[in-house]
């Protein structure tokens, strides 16, 4: 699955020396012999067949040798994670929680840089064209690999060619909430609401394209009621507009809204995931609501340019579960509602195809673009 995500890992280096160089060359010697007796080809095919063959098997040890060499010493300087938001959002609070770890593991500092702006794809498509040296890796995200490449032609990446999986990080759900003037107590009451009234229901969102949009269509879409999509520029003016009334309705963060929530300033009706959450136990999700099959949350990872040495993404993963398997980061995981999830950078390269499949067919069956 790994390799059907990102391709051959020698080909960025066939330019230089990689086995295709041999490769070539043989075929350039098989193709274009220079003229001889029936014997002499005879002979000279069998040495040519034998040179190709010792060539290419060189190559190839010299290639495995070289690139072992690189990952024995590696890191010998710091590593930039690269964020693709900016700064203070839950993409930085999961960088910072699994950089800090990972810097101790190392011996090397991994330094977050935030390169935030198109919603998230030009600190992605920055990471994507870095380097596959290990020196840069980038934290990956629903919305920067499954729904941006799908909204936007120009996303400038292709999350399958030109990234390859490190491992995943984890998940974090959103909750639904609506302020408290909207007359509905669970999600039953607002599809009976939505549907019955003349309008379009508006819900807002931290812009185009953010799962937190996407969350809304697919609810429409599942349960067959018009909502209005009203964006904004982050959780922070939207949420201004939601408490103050200015719209009915959001999906947000569990961190960002649960003081509000207990306060009793806006009414959570649902969690999206398919599980609770721990920071609301008591709240059912959407799909224990009545919308079958709704699991909408934001999976995080790590990401690494396409070609980078296998060993180098082998030794990252290893750091980075073992990272995610101790009980500090386990708690300000839950602190952020999120949960971890540890594994194989195959097992991450199978989600994001199955996240790509999900919001990328929604987002073409509705015809959604992004700004």
């Amino acid at each position: 699955m790994l390799e059907s995500f990102s391709p051959s890992f020698s080909r960025k280096r066939s330019r230089n020396g990689s086995p295709l160089s041999a490769f070539a060359l043989c075929a350039s010697a098989d193709s274009n012999p220079p003229k001889l007796t029936k014997r002499a080809k005879a002979g000279a095919r069998g040495r040519t067949g034998f040179f190709c063959t010792a060539l290419t098997f060189t190559v190839l040890v010299l290639e495995a040798a070289s690139s072992f060499a690189r990952a024995d010493d590696y890191p010998s300087r710091p590593i930039t994670l690269i964020v693709p938001f900016p700064p203070g959002g839950s993409t930085t609070v999961m960088a910072r929680i699994v950089a800090e770890k990972l810097s101790a593991a190392l011996g090397q500092q991994i330094v977050v840089e935030n390169r935030g702006g198109a919603g998230g794809t030009i600190g992605t498509r920055f990471a994507a064209k870095a380097a596959p040296d290990g020196y840069t890796i980038l934290l990956s995200y629903t919305a920067t690999l499954a729904i941006a490449p799908a909204m936007n032609a120009n996303a400038g990446y292709d999350p399958r060619k030109e990234l390859t999986p490190i491992g995943m990080i984890g998940f974090a759900p959103n909750v639904l909430v609506v302020h408290p003037s909207l007359p509905v107590r669970s999600i039953a009451e607002l599809i009976a609401y939505a549907k019955a009234a003349p309008a379009p229901l508006q819900y807002g969102s931290p812009g185009v394209g953010t799962v937190n949009h996407l969350a809304g269509e697919y609810l429409a879409n599942e349960t067959g009621i018009k909502l209005q999509h009203v964006p904004y520029k982050g959780n922070g003016p939207a949420m201004t507009d939601l408490l103050g009334g200015h719209i009915p309705m959001m999906f947000l963060p569990i961190p960002v809204a649960v003081g509000n929530v207990k306060a009793g300033s806006l009414r959570a009706l649902a969690i999206t995931s398919a599980k609770r959450s721990a920071l609301l136990p008591d709240l059912p999700t959407l799909a224990e609501s009545g919308v079958t099959g709704f699991d909408v949350a934001l999976r995080y990872g790590l990401a690494a340019p396409a070609g980078t040495p296998i060993a180098v993404i082998a030794r990252l993963n290893k750091e980075l579960n073992a990272a995610l398997a101790s009980g500090d980061v386990k708690n300000r995981l839950a602190t952020e509602g999120a949960e971890a999830l540890p594994g194989t950078p195959e097992a991450y390269a199978a989600d994001i195809e199955a996240d790509e499949k999900k919001w990328g067919g929604l987002v073409r069956k509705l015809g959604l673009k992004g700004d």
